[in-house]
């Protein structure tokens, strides 16, 4: 029996050892650096999000081949891609591409620019959506499958309410809020749209719509009118997307390269992943670095770190990225990239703290990404020159709070309450009970007193009198164009321009190259493991992952943290 013990003991130790070096040996393969052909042609496939911070890193290459490009990642490869020679083309290949109409417009002005240098941008799509098919509008061909779906049709927005669910339950939610566009709890107190949330998504379709038409209008040469026409029409079938004009070959793959080669003139093109392009990649040490210093995600209090299962933006966290940034001497300037729906309101306070003392220290310009609205507006505001999209959704200055009374469902439940007090307010937040007048009007307090505090921020950061951004304010979310005519962003533009506004303001020469160093950087799981931080336990770690597949989580998190909010008043996903 000791024998049998000591030898599967052995084994186990075998297993293991065999297990760690075969992991490194996968670790050390993925570290050598692909080599670039001198007639490459490359493949830009773009599935699911893409994050504006990057994800963990695994190295090993099916994970590797996995993993999400960001949005800088695709910027800066077409950039490189037009000024690199061994690269003759790019071939983009989008399939249920699921970003913002911010994101869209920064790729397909990316791609446009890649257009310029004269090389052949070609698309090949897989039963593509209206996403995938803006995209792919900024070639000069497009491919689709003989036998495939187009699934183009116009879009829409859908709000989902649970009022009626929670009566059931016997839950109800006593709200207070600023603004009377402040509606991120209607979901739960409504069962249909409120006036003001039909008006705002209504134009926000509208402009989502235009832009659509117009971008599809100006790359396939079609008049808007047909254009419009033709979506009533969607979804095509391939052969009926053909005779429509808006795909040009029905064929596969191997057609685009066999079609490419033609058109170079070339016997052989080399096809090349751009995460393989990318890691080929020597760093410029001689260029002149700009961070990129990425804020994506609901905003609260705390330290938690994503790659241990924390998500979001977090106060400690962040702090801790804007001073690595600040001391780094050889940092120039910064591009502060914004994509948050706001949250905790304190938090957005510190948030905004911290960026205005980085702001008295180094150059810096705001770029907003498909959302910086409520706290992720607040923070924006350092007095520093903002950057939206036409597309960005911003705004939405305002400040709401609820509070759940579980009375109901306790009795369902056959659960009861003693609750004794000292203090008037002190069962303010239990949630045993509703708010009575008093508690109503202690909340209302607190809110109107944090909203005033919001609105003046804003007031300081664009200069502009109180009165008129608080004629602007009352929680109204607006898109970039409308944001820029009410003077909540300076221009318009994405990534080019900020790095054009940053030279001018830290007084970098044209002439000078330019690297966007991101913050934070993209780490390796090796890295993540061996880190040293102060994180939540894995299990807590696996219950904001399932939170966040919740429909409607983001206002669930924070309403179970409790707190003002300085949140969006709707999650919106226009399909």
């Amino acid at each position: 029996m000791k024998r049998f013990l000591l030898g599967l003991l052995c084994g186990l130790v075998l297993a293991g050892l065999c297990g760690v070096i075969f992991v490194f040996s996968l670790i050390r393969l993925s570290d050598r650096r692909p080599t670039v052909a001198a007639n490459t042609v490359l493949v830009l496939r773009l599935e699911g999000d893409i994050p504006e911070k990057a994800p963990v890193e695994i190295p090993i290459p099916l994970f590797e081949d996995q993993s999400n490009l960001t949005v800088r990642d695709v910027w800066s490869t077409l950039k490189r891609a037009a000024a690199d020679p061994r690269v003759k083309a790019v071939v983009i290949a989008p399939r249920r591409v699921n970003v913002g109409w911010g994101k869209l417009q920064e790729i397909h002005q990316s791609l446009e620019g890649f257009r310029k240098s004269g090389k052949p941008l070609y698309a090949f799509l897989r039963f593509p959506g209206t996403k995938d098919y803006y995209l792919a509008t900024a070639a000069e061909r497009i491919y689709a499958a003989p036998e495939d779906l187009i699934d183009v049709k116009g879009l829409r927005a859908e709000t989902l309410y649970l009022r009626n669910t929670l009566s059931k339950l016997g839950i109800e939610m006593d709200v207070v809020h600023a603004g009377k566009y402040k509606d991120a709890y209607d979901m739960f107190t409504r069962t249909s749209m409120s006036p003001e949330t039909r008006e705002v998504l209504n134009q926000l379709l509208d402009q989502f719509y235009s832009n659509l038409v117009d971008t599809i209008a100006a790359g396939r040469k079609k008049e808007p009118a047909a254009v419009r026409d033709l979506l009533d029409h969607g979804p095509f079938v391939s052969r009926e997307a053909l005779r429509t004009g808006l795909v040009d070959v029905l064929s596969y793959e191997d057609r685009v390269m066999s079609d490419l080669r033609a058109k170079l003139n070339q016997s052989s093109l080399t096809k090349m992943d751009t995460r393989e392009y990318i890691r080929a990649q020597d760093p410029d040490t001689s260029a002149t670095r700009f961070a990129l210093v990425v804020a994506e995600g609901a905003i609260s209090q705390g330290n938690a770190d994503p790659a241990f299962g924390g998500t979001g933006i977090t106060t400690g966290s962040f702090t801790k990225l804007i001073r690595r940034v600040k001391s780094d001497k050889l940092i120039r300037g910064v591009i502060v990239r914004i994509d948050s729906p706001g949250g905790d309101a304190i938090a957005s306070d510190d948030l905004l703290h911290e960026l205005q003392d980085l702001s008295s220290t180094k150059p810096t310009v705001i770029s907003m990404s498909d959302v910086a609205a409520s706290g992720g507006y607040f923070m924006a505001v350092t007095g520093d020159p903002i950057l939206a999209y036409p597309n960005t959704i911003t705004g939405s200055i305002g400040v709401i709070t609820a509070k759940p009374n579980l009375h109901g469902l306790y009795d369902k439940l056959g659960i009861s309450k003693d609750v004794l007090t000292r203090g008037k307010f002190a069962a303010l937040d239990s949630d045993y009970s509703g708010l009575d007048p008093a508690e109503r009007a202690k909340m209302t307090e607190l809110v109107d007193a944090t909203y005033k505090g919001f609105v003046s921020r804003v007031a300081a950061g664009r200069h502009r009198p109180y009165a008129e951004i608080a004629s602007i304010a009352e929680g109204r979310v607006w898109l970039g164009t409308q944001a820029k005519e009410r003077g909540l962003v300076d221009q318009l533009g994405g990534l080019d321009r900020a790095v054009e506004m940053l030279r001018n303001k830290a007084k970098i020469s044209d002439r000078e190259k330019i690297a966007l160093v991101p913050y934070p950087p993209r780490r390796s799981l090796w890295e993540v493991l061996m880190s040293r931080s102060d994180q939540p336990p894995m299990a807590e770690a696996r219950v904001n992952a399932l939170i966040d597949r919740i429909p409607g989580a983001r206002w669930i998190r924070p309403a179970l943290d409790g707190g003002l909010l300085a949140l969006m008043p709707f999650s919106i996903e226009v399909k």
